[in-house]
């Protein structure tokens, strides 16, 4: 037995050490793999995400995010289009939400004859054009232009946000605009305008000939001109449940409303 330990050993030495130095090998292509991996898992997922969906009835709703989420992050799928659907229907939007600020609120069409803004949903500017032209609807070569109050559970963060270090941080957060056909339009901030005043301000979102959504606020109390506008770019479009895009709430005339000056005047109080 003793003379059998040297060959034995010597033996152990001559495989083992092949084999190591091919783990070795392997172990140090881990990194990579990963690496390439991810990279594919990423750009399929881009090419995924990218493709209009029909909508379904029966999906489950998708958690929203908390506000400690990454903004660069993106929702899960729900579907993917069927071969060939590429056109987006003209549907009204009917929900706003900024998962990473937890803004969430119901879009309304602004009245005829508003003296007030809604509190507790978003409004769709109407352009004073020939015939009225409403911006509120995702997808179509032009804007979505939703305002709301400053106000706690409504555009408050955006304004906020705003003010820190001209909000820098809200870049690359997603906005999401549901729509009247169970539809989830996935925008991405671009811009933040900060100290907006006139109607020219306007301009540019009335004459947009892509799709884009523009989210506004006030920047100071009832009579100040200045307001932050908010801009974003289009990511892809998803499918979402009835329920999740129409929400039961339609916003309501705010405690501090004024008074209604005429009788057709909406959005004050009687």
């Amino acid at each position: 037995m003793r003379r059998l330990r040297p060959i034995l050993g010597s033996l152990y030495r001559s495989v083992s050490r092949p084999i190591g130095r091919i783990g070795g090998h392997l172990l140090a292509l881990i990194p990579a793999l990963i690496a390439g991996a991810g990279v594919f898992l990423v750009v399929a997922g881009l090419f995924y995400y990218l493709q209009p969906v029909s909508a379904e009835s029966n999906a489950t709703p998708t958690p929203m995010p908390s506000v400690s989420v990454a903004p660069f992050s993106l929702p899960p799928l729900m579907s993917i289009a069927p071969s060939g659907s590429a056109e987006v229907a003209a549907a009204v939007a009917t929900r706003i939400v900024v998962p990473a600020l937890n803004i969430d609120l119901p879009v309304v069409t602004s009245p005829p004859n508003e003296q007030f803004p809604l509190c507790n949903a978003a409004e769709i500017l109407t352009w004073p054009s020939s015939p009225p032209k409403p911006l509120g609807y995702p997808g179509l070569p032009q804007a979505v232009y939703l305002y709301a109050h400053a106000r706690t559970n409504m555009f408050l963060p955006l304004l906020t946000q705003s003010e820190i270090n001209n909000g820098a941080a809200m870049i690359g957060m997603w906005a999401e605009v549901y729509t009247a056909d169970d539809q989830r339009h996935v925008y991405t901030i671009t811009e933040v305008l900060r100290h907006v005043s006139g109607s020219a301000a306007l301009d540019t979102a009335a004459n947009a000939t892509t799709d884009q959504l523009w989210l506004q606020t006030s920047e100071g109390p009832v009579g100040d001109p200045y307001k932050l506008q908010v801009v974003a770019e289009p990511i892809g479009v998803i499918a979402a449940t009835a329920a999740a895009a129409h929400p039961t709430s339609k916003g309501n005339v705010c405690p501090d409303a004024p008074k209604c000056k005429t009788s057709t005047s909406t959005g004050c109080r009687p």
